[in-house]
């Protein structure tokens, strides 16, 4: 089972949890993506997030399908994405997998938040303390690389 979901909501650890328990995997892993109050001396007050919601749905359930071709033992994945304003501390990803051993869903996790910063169409604008803001690239983005 794959559980892909953009919200404006604040996330819940324990809801996408429930969406991957399985009876039959010792293993849950959970990557969560967290607004941090500070990034190149800058003091961050909070997050802001935009997707184009249906390429980005689309993109997510690649992640998810793909994640299975390489680990055939995932049982079930979610990928929750906040959008809108994430204050600092607030969870703007969770990312999860279960198996029945836990070096599947552990590699599948740090694997798929990178190729969805590659892939997903989702920016970050990160406010700063004194009013400012800034669009954020992901390193990974690949239509970035493309360009170079």
């Amino acid at each position: 089972m794959e559980h892909v979901q953009l919200t404006f909501d604040p996330l819940d650890v324990n809801e996408v949890t429930r969406h991957v328990t399985s009876a039959s995997c010792g293993a849950i892993s959970l990557f969560i993506g967290t607004t941090r109050d500070n990034f190149e001396g800058q003091q961050v007050v909070r997050l802001e997030y935009e997707a184009y919601d249906s390429m980005a749905e689309k993109e997510m359930q690649k992640i998810c399908h793909e994640m299975r071709d390489k680990w055939p033992q995932l049982q079930n994945i979610a990928i929750v994405h906040r959008l809108g304003l994430v204050p600092v501390t607030e969870a703007s990803i969770i990312v999860a997998a279960s198996s029945p051993h836990r070096k599947d869903s552990l590699e599948a996790i740090h694997w798929a938040i990178d190729a969805l910063k590659a892939s997903v169409p989702i920016w970050k604008k990160e406010i700063y303390e004194e009013g400012s803001s800034a669009w954020k690239e992901n390193k990974e983005c690949k239509w970035k690389n493309d360009e170079s």
